[in-house]
């Protein structure tokens, strides 16, 4: 049932985030630092300096807005793939691989509607530390001996997820809320055709009988191996939409008006090689990810406790 699948879909997206939140903080900072504005070396440096500047808690930074948002995002994206499934099989045969695709793209156009404010706002974020830091290293670099520690940039105040939705909301509407749409369908909407396709054709390898669904494990896998095939494949979009959606930058950064734009600066200025920055910080918070979200999805942890609901009323 729908209701079902929303609860599932949520669950798994509660249960996921809480386990790679870390590493998808650092993923976000390693892709938004610059040449010559380099604050962190890998992913274990960059949790490493987190941990010692902002405390255990500073690496869930932005947390409570994925945990909050994620359940409506996991529920969109698994539940539209499969009603587009439901429809795209009507005629009772398995589906081709164009329209599993077709499925997967328009599982991942659905699920923006949620997934952009939730970018947004995670960004802006996970990744002030990395600006207060530099910012403090800066200051200490031009004034080593200086005694007037009492102004220093460590001492603002991060602003936290609801002043940073008023301040959009003010200055920009809805719309401001939004900005990197179009990066973030371009991302998504590629993942989503990869993935899903992907994720049932390998989910099938671990079914002894089509009528019988595969083990716990190969579904796990399944999930871990296509969402890290997919999240690779996607990082440079993944690069670009960061970068468009992070409203505050470093000394020296430079600012994008679109995703042209940034795409050219970033080839000339950083390289090929930097529409790779975080892929493995990607891949490892994207397999474990939806490897959870597929095995809480398909268990069906939903059916059993509406199946709860109907007994309790008897």
């Amino acid at each position: 049932s729908l209701p079902a699948k929303l609860i599932n879909g949520g669950i798994a997206g509660l249960i996921g985030v809480t386990c790679v939140f870390p590493i998808d903080l650092a993923k976000t900072r390693l892709q938004n630092q610059q040449n010559g504005q380099r604050m962190y070396t890998s992913l274990s440096d960059c949790l490493i300096k987190t941990i010692r500047s902002e405390g255990y808690f500073g690496m869930y930074r932005g947390a409570a807005v994925n945990l909050t948002l994620v359940t409506p995002e996991k529920a969109i994206k698994l539940a539209a793939n499969d009603l587009f499934r439901h429809h795209l099989s009507k005629d009772g045969k398995g589906l081709t691989l164009l329209k599993e695709m077709l499925a997967g793209c328009g599982a991942g156009t659905c699920q923006v509607i949620v997934t952009t404010p939730m970018e947004m706002l995670k960004i802006q974020l996970q990744d002030a530390g990395r600006i207060a830091a530099q910012k403090k290293l800066m200051a200490a670099q031009a004034q080593p001996s200086s005694s007037s520690s009492s102004s220093s940039p460590a001492a603002e105040r991060r602003p936290t997820a609801t002043q940073i939705t008023r301040e959009l909301l003010r200055s920009k509407g809805i719309a401001g809320l939004y900005k990197g749409l179009g990066a973030t369908l371009l991302r998504d909407v590629p993942f989503s055709i990869v993935y899903f396709p992907l994720f049932a054709n390998l989910n099938k390898l671990g079914q002894k009988d089509p009528s019988v669904k595969a083990p716990f494990y190969v579904s796990f896998l399944s999930g871990c191996v296509a969402g890290s095939t997919a999240a690779v494949a996607v990082n440079p979009c993944d690069v670009v939409k960061t970068r468009l959606q992070s409203l505050q930058r470093g000394v020296n950064e430079d600012t994008y008006s679109g995703i042209l734009d940034c795409t050219k600066k970033i080839w000339q200025k950083e390289g090929p090689t930097a529409f790779f920055k975080g892929a493995y910080c990607r891949a490892l918070v994207i397999a474990p990810l939806f490897g959870i979200a597929q095995v809480v999805y398909f268990f069906g942890i939903a059916e059993f406790l509406l199946d709860l609901l109907p007994k309790r009323r008897a």
